[in-house]
């Protein structure tokens, strides 16, 4: 290959992997560049997990065998069986070499110490590949895994040349890789509740949107637990603010648990006191015993008053839901009467006959400037 093609082949690497919007993407445009810079007919990438003393495989583009997935979910190898990856590389950085790509090939060993290669071999032979070359991945100063490309067995063996240009390779991938993880922490960052550690405002807007449409769509139940943390200004007062923020943390454990128990379900906390679940699917009986749940919970924790929470599904009488903020706006009125009659258990929007009073209060025109009962919605007025 020539140098002009091999730069435009790196280039394209880089700007695959910066088009990426998830790690996946990422994991595949990497593998996909290399292969195609190699003029490789497969390709994997594959990262090492020390804590759990494996190399476990990301993405496989190209030609795939039988047993490969694209992302697969259990293709992992320990990494005795590829001790090059912890005792080889280490030995040659120690000694101020570089990470360098090796070839390999199914008729034994190309390049390389002797004893480095038997399982890499037989994987060739098994999977009818004739050569490969494996280049480490080093991030941030650690080797953080592999870029493997092989080329079937009619294909020439890859050549130094090629072994060098397949270093080089990796470096870009794991440039690409560190912006995928910046990318990721910022997105983390942007939907985090900094204290608790559970999903923000934002995050609940975003996937509530999503519920929303996929009720309309398709007629998934979507169902908003509001619940709004009781005593916490007393735990401030007189405790200070430090016991406060215990109180957040510990009923966010809480509420953490109890939306576990619900697959799919996001706990987050909307600000100040007040938190919510958002659950997909699971039947409104299902929602509110969880609700139950969490406010037994609640009740039991050593320190605040207990939580009032209010339950919202488009499952139950509440008339139709067009919009995300109606349905925030009903759960937000259940959970403003739980918290009016100090009820212990939730209290559910439409289950009080025809003309529910959780339903009226939701629908009813904005209070009044200074009264107290305020809701959530992003919008100043409901609209279904």
């Amino acid at each position: 290959m020539g140098e002009d093609r091999r730069l435009r082949a790196v280039v394209e690497l880089a700007q695959g992997m910066a088009a990426a919007h998830t790690p996946r993407e990422s994991w595949r445009a990497a593998a996909l560049g290399a292969c195609h810079a190699l003029a490789g007919s497969f390709a994997a990438l594959s990262v090492w997990e020390r804590e759990l003393g494996r190399l476990r495989v990301l993405a496989n583009v190209g030609e795939r065998a039988p047993d490969e997935e694209e992302f697969p979910d259990g293709e992992a190898y320990p990494v005795h069986q590829f001790p090059e990856i912890t005792e080889f590389l280490h030995e040659r950085w120690a000694g101020g070499g570089g990470p360098n790509a090796w070839v390999e090939t199914a008729a034994g060993p190309a390049a390389g110490p002797v004893g480095y290669c038997h399982q890499r071999v037989a994987a060739l032979r098994r999977r009818r590949r004739g050569c490969c070359v494996v280049a480490p991945i080093v991030l941030h100063g650690r080797a953080w895994g592999e870029l493997y490309v092989a080329r079937p067995v009619t294909a020439p063996v890859f050549d130094r040349a090629d072994a060098d240009f397949a270093t080089v390779l990796a470096s870009v991938v794991a440039a690409g890789l560190a912006q995928t993880e910046r990318l990721e922490e910022a997105r983390r960052l942007a939907f985090t509740d900094a204290l608790t550690g559970l999903a923000n405002r934002r995050a609940v807007d975003v996937r509530l949107d999503e519920a929303i449409e996929l009720h309309r769509q398709e007629g998934a139940a979507v169902s908003l637990v509001v619940c709004d943390l009781n005593g916490l200004k007393n735990v401030n007062d007189t405790r200070g603010h430090a016991v406060g923020d215990r109180l957040l943390e510990r009923f966010g454990s809480v509420l953490s648990l109890c939306g576990a128990m619900l697959p799919g379900t996001l706990a987050a906390r909307l600000g100040g006191d007040e938190f919510c679940l958002l659950a997909v699917g699971p039947p409104a009986d299902e929602v509110v015993r969880i609700a139950d749940e969490l406010c037994r919970r609640a009740a039991e924790l050593e320190l605040g008053e207990g939580v009032a929470c209010g339950v919202a599904s488009t499952a139950d009488p509440i008339g139709p839901v067009r919009s995300a903020r109606r349905l925030f706006r009903l759960a937000d009125a259940a959970q403003y009467r739980a918290k009016a009659v100090r009820a212990a258990k939730p209290v559910v929007a439409g289950r009080e006959g025809p003309d529910d009073p959780v339903v009226r209060l939701a629908d009813a025109p904005s209070p009044a400037r200074g009264e107290r009962r305020r809701f959530r919605g992003r919008h100043e007025h409901p609209h279904p």
